[in-house]
């Protein structure tokens, strides 16, 4: 059965542990589910259910939402996105379905599509075969492989601890070559271990390492942004304190690095935001796990830091909204009002009494940071208090300047076009 939500999904693959001991503090917190996940022991071989060990009075029983086992049937898909909410002139269709738990896209040569996957260990091709578009799995068994990109003619691939290099993947879809390792300097955690891959002018890539838990004093290796010249596999540290980032782009204006970022959970159904961050600098800290939201001291670890300390976001976007995918938008097709506006993808909520999220957000920013603003661009996969239909997970725009959406919920793929 292929589990296509997150973080349930990933509860069905980890081994059977025999769960850490409980620590509870009197007869009301010996009911809450609690993990001493300081130790290098919790990091390599987590619990299935590691994601709740910080469970809070207030949030008690709060957890994933398990999702449906296969894709959702296309006629199904139709009817759902007639539910969705667009600025007038707009309008989403699907461009591809039968994707389980469908994650980071990427072009590759004539018009081939790339698409990475949670926990499905599945890559995916897509391709426009006689008007219609046939999905194809070209890649199975793989560790987590949610990033992928393309450059000069190869597919990368990153998984958990390895970045992967395809050749002539367009050639080989049938029957893949077998992946060149071009950097694996990178920790085996699997909790968090997801990651994205954005590539700059020079064919660097940034890559994201979160924590291997909600919140603690991570690892030196983990809470932090390198980026690796997968040529040579030299890499730096450009980013420090930041906690779970599975998005990013490289603004058009300028050159820099912008990034969402999922902030902890367990602390209220509204703190802390989750967060739009611009990297200006090498080295900057972004506050994990010490200060959330550029204002929040944690009530644990803090540790005598002070907010002022550390590298505010450009924007908050609001508690447990889950932002991924983000880009820039660079095309023509859309309204000149949107050139260069961010598309940020947001998974939605779970450590939330009242879901919120699940959804695309537009964010209007200067290449500064300064002046930034957002407002709902499409909406509508979150029914009820806590229920979805899709759930969107990464953005990419299309050579026609439309945009696509991945939805690894659905196991789908949408496109969003504008037309006066």
């Amino acid at each position: 059965m292929v589990f296509r939500p997150g973080y349930l999904g990933l509860l069905a693959t980890l081994p059977l542990l025999s769960a850490p001991a409980l620590s509870p503090v009197g007869a009301k917190a010996a009911e809450l589910k609690s993990y001493d996940s300081s130790k290098p022991s919790f990091w390599q071989h987590p619990p299935p259910d590691w994601f709740l060990g910080d469970e809070t009075e207030a949030q008690k029983g709060l957890a994933p939402p398990s999702g449906p086992a296969l894709p959702t049937p296309p006629d199904e898909l139709q009817a759902d996105l007639k539910r969705i909410k667009l600025p007038p002139g707009f309008r989403i269709e699907v461009y591809a379905s039968g994707l389980p738990e469908a994650r980071q896209m990427a072009w590759g040569k004539d018009g081939t599509l790339y698409v990475g996957s949670f926990n499905a260990t599945n890559v995916y091709a897509v391709k426009d075969v006689g008007g219609k578009r046939e999905v194809k799995t070209i890649l199975k068994g793989l560790n987590m492989p949610t990033g992928v990109a393309y450059l000069d003619g190869a597919l990368y691939v990153v998984a958990i601890d390895k970045l992967l290099r395809y050749d002539n993947p367009e050639a080989n879809l049938d029957h893949m070559p077998a992946p060149v390792v071009v950097y694996d300097d990178m920790p085996h955690y699997v909790a968090h271990g997801w990651k994205y891959l954005v590539v700059d002018k020079n064919g660097w890539m940034y890559i994201p390492f979160g924590p291997p838990f909600n919140i603690g004093i991570p690892p030196t290796s983990v809470s932090q942004i390198r980026h690796v010249d997968p040529k040579t596999g030299l890499a730096e540290i450009v980013a420090l304190g930041v906690r779970n980032s599975v998005g990013g782009d490289i603004d058009p204006r300028t050159g820099d690095y912008w990034f969402t970022e999922n902030a902890r959970d367990w602390i209220s159904d509204d703190l802390p935001s989750d967060k739009l961050n611009h990297i200006t600098r090498l080295g900057q800290h972004f506050g994990y796990p010490y200060c959330h939201q550029g204002d929040l001291p944690d009530p644990k670890f803090a540790r005598g830091h002070k907010c002022s300390e550390f590298t505010p976001p450009v924007l908050k976007l609001g508690a447990h909204v889950a932002p991924l995918g983000m880009k820039f938008y660079t095309g023509s097709q859309f309204p000149a009002q949107y050139k260069d506006n961010i598309f940020i993808a947001e998974h939605g909520s779970w450590n939330r009494h009242k879901y919120q999220g699940g959804r695309i957000e537009r964010v209007i920013v200067d290449p500064s940071g300064k002046s930034a603003r957002q407002e709902v661009f499409a909406s509508g996969w979150i029914t009820g208090d806590r229920d979805y239909f899709g759930r969107p997970d990464d953005i990419l725009q299309a050579p026609d300047g439309s945009l696509l959406v991945s939805d690894d919920w659905a196991g789908a793929i949408y496109r969003i076009s504008y037309k006066k």
